[in-house]
Formats: C-alpha cells, sequence, structure tokens
C-alpha cells in the first residue's frame, strides 16, 4: 500500500467527506529516509519528483558542514546523542533536523532535513561548564 498526502476523507465534526474526484499520482508521498550514521562512506539516494526535478536523499552520513560564528568546516560524525524526533533514533543512530550529534569538533545540532537536501548541516553547541 502506498502513502497518501491528500486532503483528509474527515470533516472537523468527523463526519466523512466524499471526493468528488479519485486519488491522483502527483498526491503519493514516500517513506521517511531514516538517515543513519555511516561507517565507511555516505550514500545518497536520487529520486525524481513531481516537474521532473529530483530529490536527494541521504541514507547514510559521514560527514557534517559544522558552523561556528560563520565560520563552517566538514567533520566526521561519531554519533547520535539525542533527537526529539523520537527517542528510539537515538538507539538507531538516525539524524533528523533538530538532533544533536557528536562530531570530531563537539556536539552540534543539526539544521538542514538530511532526507530532503541530502546533506548534513549543523551548529556546533556552546558547552556551559558551571
Amino acid at each position: 500500500m502506498s502513502i497518501w498526502q491528500g486532503r483528509s476523507l474527515k470533516k472537523p465534526s468527523g463526519g466523512r467527506i466524499i471526493l468528488a474526484r479519485k486519488k491522483r499520482k502527483r498526491e503519493l508521498g514516500r517513506e521517511p529516509a531514516f538517515t543513519r550514521v555511516a561507517e565507511e562512506n555516505e550514500k545518497k539516494k536520487f529520486i525524481r519528483t513531481y516537474g521532473g526535478n529530483r530529490k536527494v536523499r541521504l541514507v547514510e552520513a559521514l560527514y557534517a558542514n559544522v558552523f561556528e560564528n560563520g565560520k563552517g568546516r566538514k567533520v566526521r560524525i561519531l554519533n547520535v546523542i539525542e533527537n526529539p524526533a523520537n527517542r528510539q533514533y537515538v538507539r538507531r543512530n538516525i539524524i533528523t533536523k533538530g538532533a544533536i550529534i557528536e562530531t570530531e569538533a563537539g556536539r552540534a545540532i543539526v539544521t538542514s532535513r538530511p532526507g530532503q537536501h541530502g546533506v548534513v548541516n549543523a551548529v556546533l553547541i556552546k558547552e556551559e561548564n558551571a
């Protein structure tokens, strides 16, 4: 069965909406990418989207572009520390937007959407020692 991203078939009151047309191919969705931390090298998947465009899905990420004070550098991702999207993603080392990752430069928070953009961009978190 496929994923459908069309209008809901329920009214706000809970009643049924009877569609005046069938489902369209352009309303089709896809499974999430579940970008993982790579062991050896990165894996990308290219998808044809609506209108013939291409979308890059990052399947496995090895490096992240980490930014600090307006300067960016490419560093290796070690593991996922925290993921607000789902607690189980931490054990599976899945990277999503908002995830806190451990890099060679320190802890960073992911600002890009790896499953949509095909790259991991992150901002370094300042560690406050009390």
